[in-house]
């Protein structure tokens, strides 16, 4: 290859981030020219978003600029991309411009589909930070009924955080006097409270200590805001004072447009190599992939590093040897001080341990340490 290879990561979330600067770390820049596109030039921390609907942080501290998180060596475009090519190996910008690579790293994460599921914009949720300024705005004129806390289609980001929101949420009514007032019900689509089976025994136990009602195998279908009524497939109707269901995803518009995803817009990718199939110097990352992993920020701080190395040797003609052997680890918050910590892979799910301090306060120093630590990849 003449000259330094053309790396193009699309997406400045954690995954288009942390696979940057690690790649500005690995290469030289006679080896490489890395650049980043990103359609805000803004970092939005998505795992603040439920703290701050029960106030307990604020949209300032989850959002910096995409350049003071990037390496030097990395620049940063900050333009929507219309379209990939990977036959002629281009990528189409908004603008009319093309931009060449010979690698590409598509880190373009999911998307919120609120056409999937009639009437649930009328419907609460967290997983932008408008919405989760929406839903802090109607906790605090709640003076007591029925909330229902459900799921509006499988896949979606980061799996524990409604059953998070719905353990906070007895928490945070505990301490304003108004828990034996309301009533909170957890609707989940399959036939278990969570989703990672080895674990949902102890979630379903904290439930019930909490007083929280919980159905299984309930699909939503429609919600129905004057009647004020979900519904499923299954046939059940279930009755609201204040609803928070998570909106159906799917994959990144730019994959849909560029023909590279499945029928939901997710990218095929390897799982161990994480390379987008059919395409040996495409590689996908985080949310956008169709693995079956949870899609959370901390899969996608696990597989950075595989790519920036298989990457690194494909440019010296070497041949790649590392592989992604699946692994997460997240935290479960579960109020009161405590929560826990799920640490899990392919071939190793993850244990079931008792809520602790020490893992609640884990989150919080990992939600200090993020900024400078995780996503400028130095952890």
């Amino acid at each position: 290859m003449a000259g330094p290879a053309r790396i193009l990561i699309l997406g400045g979330g954690v995954g288009g981030t942390i696979v940057a600067n690690k790649l500005a770390r690995l290469l030289r820049a006679r080896e490489a020219q890395i650049t980043l596109v990103d359609s805000t030039g803004q970092h939005i921390y998505q795992p603040g978003f439920l703290p701050v609907v029960f106030g307990w942080s604020e949209p300032e501290a989850l959002i910096k600029k995409e350049r003071a998180l990037l390496s030097k060596r990395v620049a940063l475009r900050v333009e929507v991309v219309d379209r990939v090519d990977p036959k002629a190996q281009l990528v189409h910008l908004a603008t009319g411009e093309q931009l060449p690579y010979d690698y590409l790293i598509l880190a373009t994460g999911a998307r919120l589909d609120l056409d999937a599921l009639p009437g649930v914009e009328a419907a609460h949720h967290f997983y932008t930070l408008e919405a989760a300024l929406r839903l802090r705005a109607a906790l605090l004129q709640f003076r007591g009924g029925r909330i229902v806390i459900g799921v509006g289609g499988l896949p979606y980001k980061c799996p524990p955080a409604p059953l998070e929101a719905a353990l906070l949420l007895d928490y945070w009514l505990r301490k304003r006097g108004l828990r034996d007032k309301t009533a909170i019900e957890w609707l989940s689509p399959i036939g278990r409270a969570f989703t990672l089976e080895a674990v949902s025994p102890a979630i379903e136990e904290q439930l019930r200590a909490r007083g929280i009602e919980f159905r299984t195998f309930f699909n939503a279908e429609t919600v129905d805001p004057k009647a004020r009524e979900v519904r499923s497939l299954e046939g059940e109707t279930v009755k609201y004072d204040l609803l928070i269901i998570v909106p159906p995803h799917r994959g990144a518009s730019v994959v849909e447009r560029s023909g590279l995803g499945d029928r939901q817009g997710w990218l095929p990718t390897d799982r161990e190599t994480l390379q987008v199939k059919g395409y040996e110097n495409v590689y996908a990352l985080g949310d956008g992939t169709n693995l079956p992993l949870s899609k959370a920020g901390s899969t996608a701080h696990f597989e950075a590093p595989i790519i920036a190395k298989r990457i690194a040797a494909q440019i010296r003609g070497e041949t790649p040897t590392a592989t992604y052997d699946g692994h997460v680890m997240c935290f479960f918050e579960s109020g009161f001080g405590k929560g826990m910590i799920l640490d899990f892979a392919y071939d190793r799910p993850p244990v079931a341990r008792k809520p602790t301090r020490r893992a609640h306060w884990g989150k919080l120093l990992f939600n200090r340490l993020y900024w400078e630590a995780v996503a400028k990849a130095r952890l």
